[in-house]
């Protein structure tokens, strides 16, 4: 394998984030987007994301780029000479394109002497895949220095919530992290939030679309200290607090794993995974122990807003729930295109049965349209080893992974679509959701926003209940109908009011 792509299982490196040393094979699964998505292997990335001191892929040939600058996506350079202008940059989006491109035969024909902007040339480029969702938009361009200090750490500035916007106009709370400002205010999943002072009085969130205020108007810049006044309601109860931005770490878990009763039968297992960063490691392996003390068979796992993480983590989680039964077996593999087949040997991940290893004979996943990536390779690595079932709505369809590519001395980061990932089965292909490859059944149930996470009474869980009790759906899905979150609501709305577009290679535009 390219000694500058992805380093190989035999090999140690530091990856200079916590002083630590670990395998190459550590810091090759280290995929990141910490809220939102994906699965980033250092430099690669199958949901969008960086890691600590991540290493760039160079492809052959590259660029000449022997000048200093500090080039952008926009074209933009403080070099001397052309090595980071916008010639550049277009050839080295052609060139890379062409070698690493998982589709680089399907690639449009387009001539680059057409373009000014290497953004808008590649976009042309994987025009053809966009269009079938195979690619749509994880392919980009960015800035090294963005790049990495979006993707370097899990935490970001904000209140502590993330938010929907429902059928009826209202603004509701759908995940409240531990620990945050807004989680210490009393915010809770369920409530509406009705009006925000600005510092000049209330105004219903209503009058605040309405008038297209911005998000920044709205929420703040993203900085340490900012506060806003929030009013919230749920049923006769009104809450208001003043609430200020700090820099968040939100919990792996979204609060306790839990055992659910089943009068002469063993217990429910449930937890919810917000995310695979690191820190969910522990509580995972605990929760895992607990699990097994108490017997359990059946269990339900909640990834309905989970677009991803480290796929680190994602492999210890695979290990926890299915290494007992398929230990040594091969969970996944990432497929590069037909330049790069030498790639695939080593892109490889394995069942292994850990000490706290769990056998469950049956999981439940409550998913979403936002569940990708990370979550996604889960539940399809586990299928052949385990009897899995979704419940909810189908998952995103993040079937592949990009490479970081670096334009060197340049401030350029081409995130290019390189390879798919497929289960131990080499089954693959879920563009459009799990559910669409024909392969996995779908209970439906809602999202059921006014209950909290866990409540037996929660649509979502109780459906799964039912599934785990009967065998059967309440609800079965018999039509390949998604209700796909990728179309974005238009009109004379503000972006921060509309159904925002899931991306699990970007930030969640309902983060705050």
């Amino acid at each position: 394998m390219d000694e500058r792509a992805a380093k190989t299982q035999q090999e140690t490196v530091s990856d200079g984030s916590d002083g630590e040393t670990h395998s190459a094979w550590d810091s090759v699964m280290r995929l990141l987007n910490p809220i939102v998505c994906g699965i980033l292997l250092l430099s690669l990335v199958a949901c969008g994301g960086g890691g600590s001191g991540s290493s760039s892929v160079t492809p052959e040939p590259i660029a000449d780029n022997g000048g200093g600058g500090d080039g952008a996506s926009d074209g933009s350079s403080d070099s001397t000479d052309d090595s980071c202008g916008v010639p550049a940059q277009l050839d080295f989006v052609e060139q890379v394109s062409q070698s690493w491109y998982l589709w680089f035969d399907e690639l449009a024909a387009v001539d680059k002497a057409d373009f000014t902007d290497p953004e808008a040339y590649l976009d042309a480029l994987t025009a053809p895949l966009a269009a079938d969702l195979r690619d749509p938009g994880f392919s980009y361009l960015t800035s090294i220095s963005a790049d990495e200090a979006r993707f370097t750490s899990g935490a970001y500035i904000g209140f502590g919530f993330r938010y929907t916007i429902t059928d009826a106009n209202q603004f509701i709370m759908i995940d409240v992290f531990e620990g945050s400002p807004a989680h210490d205010a009393g915010f809770r999943r369920g409530w509406e939030l009705l009006a925000i002072d600005l510092g000049t009085g209330f105004e219903t969130m209503t009058a605040l679309r309405d008038r297209g205020a911005t998000s920044e108007e709205v929420f703040g810049t993203s900085d340490v200290g900012v506060e806003r006044l929030f009013r919230l309601g749920k049923a006769d109860t009104l809450l208001e607090a003043v609430v200020a931005k700090v820099e968040l770490d939100p919990p792996a878990l979204a609060g306790e794993p839990l055992l659910l009763a089943r009068p002469g039968n063993s217990p429910v297992a449930y937890l919810n995974l917000r995310q695979f960063i690191l820190s969910a490691n522990d509580p995972l392996s605990s929760a895992s122990q607990t699990f097994a003390d108490a017997g359990v068979t059946d269990m339900v796992v909640d990834l309905r807003y989970n677009g991803g993480g480290l796929l680190s983590v994602a492999d210890n989680m695979m290990d926890l729930l299915g290494g007992g039964v398929a230990d040594g077996a091969l969970s996944f593999q990432l497929s590069h295109n037909s330049q790069h087949t030498e790639e695939d040997a080593n892109q490889q991940g394995f069942f292994n049965e850990l000490a706290n290893t769990m056998t469950p004979q049956r999981i439940a996943f409550i998913t979403s349209g936002s569940t990708a990536s990370a979550s996604e390779l889960v539940i399809n690595a586990l299928d052949p080893h385990i009897e899995v079932v979704l419940i909810g709505a189908d998952t995103y369809g993040k079937a592949v992974g990009q490479y970081a590519f670096d334009l060197e001395q340049c401030d350029v980061r081409l995130r290019l679509t390189a390879f798919e990932i497929v289960n131990g089965e080499g089954q693959g292909g879920y563009y459009t959701g799990l559910y669409d490859t024909g392969r996995f059944t779908l209970c439906s149930a809602q999202d059921d926003i006014f209950n909290g996470f866990g409540d037996p009474q929660e649509a979502s869980l109780a459906a799964a209940m039912d599934w785990l009790a009967t065998g059967t759906c309440q609800t079965e899905r018999s039509l390949n109908v998604k209700q796909s979150q990728r179309a974005t609501t238009r009109g004379a709305v503000p972006a921060w009011w509309r159904a925002n577009t899931v991306r699990p290679d970007r930030l969640d535009p309902t983060l705050k």
